[in-house]
């Protein structure tokens, strides 16, 4: 299992919180691989660690002990700074609540990010468009969130994720506040983005869902079960 050469190798992760004079084991010697390519689905109720793996795996945590190789980098033991240019350069992210800013219109909203990161504004412009044309929704540049639905407001959200080109999307149960018609759109989405190469974690407590990506793994207790 332990091969750098993956998009993503963790071995014996583990992370422990502190509550008073007692650790809280939210993961228990987590080891995953991810090929370059793969839809994996991370499966599990809450309070099982998925969260905290999420995290870990999206750079916004660090483990207690273990390592985590992105691109073939220990990114275990980075500083915040470190971690903040892998977010902005390697991982885009889709959360259940959108995480849209209601005065900004679609396009607007997926340019942002790419400006904060010092893209210059004609090529922010351009690459907006295009996620947003990628999502099926270059009809809609000009709506501001209160305008579309949840779905569609999700579509933006992956938009955003992908306009970068981040070799990994992390969608945390981006299906979650959707009904199911939209909920299965945005399924189709991530495999239609997974098909044109992009690797894809899932994190989701929806066997149903799951079940879309190539491979689920099931988290427990803090400790991969299957």
């Amino acid at each position: 299992m332990f091969n750098i050469n993956n998009l993503i190798t963790i071995s014996n992760i583990c992370k422990l919180y502190n509550q008073g004079e007692n650790q809280i084991p939210a993961l228990s010697d987590v080891s995953i691989s991810v090929e370059e390519g793969e839809f994996i689905a991370i499966v599990g109720q809450s309070g099982s660690g998925k969260s905290t793996l999420m995290n870990i795996l999206g750079c916004l945590d660090t483990p207690t002990s273990g390592d985590y190789y992105l691109n073939g980098e220990n990114v275990a033991g980075m500083n915040e700074k470190q971690l903040t240019e892998i977010r902005n350069s390697q991982i885009g992210f889709v959360f259940q609540g959108f995480n849209l800013i209601s005065g900004l219109d679609a396009l607007e909203n997926v340019e942002l990010p790419l400006l904060y990161r010092g893209v210059p504004r004609a090529e922010s412009r351009r690459l907006a468009q295009e996620a947003l044309s990628e999502v099926g929704l270059e009809d809609r540049e000009r709506h501001k969130p209160f305008q579309m639905s949840g779905g569609q407001q999700q579509r933006v959200a992956i938009a955003r994720a992908i306009a970068a080109k981040p070799p990994l999307i992390l969608a945390d149960e981006p299906t979650g506040n959707l009904d199911s018609k939209s909920g299965e759109a945005i399924m189709h989405i991530l495999n239609s983005l997974n098909a044109e190469g992009r690797t894809i974690i899932l994190i989701t407590h929806d066997d149903k869902i799951a079940r879309t990506a190539d491979r689920m793994v099931q988290i427990q207790d803090g400790k991969i079960v299957s």
